[in-house]
């Protein structure tokens, strides 16, 4: 799998213990590049320490909710 293809496989990919409707543990972008907080030091996974990205993409909310429901029905 490219490493595109795996990026774009994250955003439903299982919930991780950190994630939230506001925040996500790694990066969720199915394309980082285009996001506009893309490596901004206190924002982006790939370059926090703490690895979590406070602003995953608008539609997150909703595959949060989606996720959590799968998760719960498993």
């Amino acid at each position: 799998m490219t490493s595109n293809k795996k990026q774009a496989s994250v955003f439903h990919a299982p919930l991780k213990p950190k994630d939230n409707a506001t925040q996500t543990e790694g990066c969720r972008h199915t394309n980082p590049s285009i996001c506009g907080s893309h490596f901004l030091p206190e924002v982006c996974a790939f370059v926090r320490e703490d690895g979590m990205c406070l602003k995953p993409p608008k539609s997150w909310a909703k595959q949060f909710e989606r996720l959590k429901e799968k998760s719960q029905s498993e």
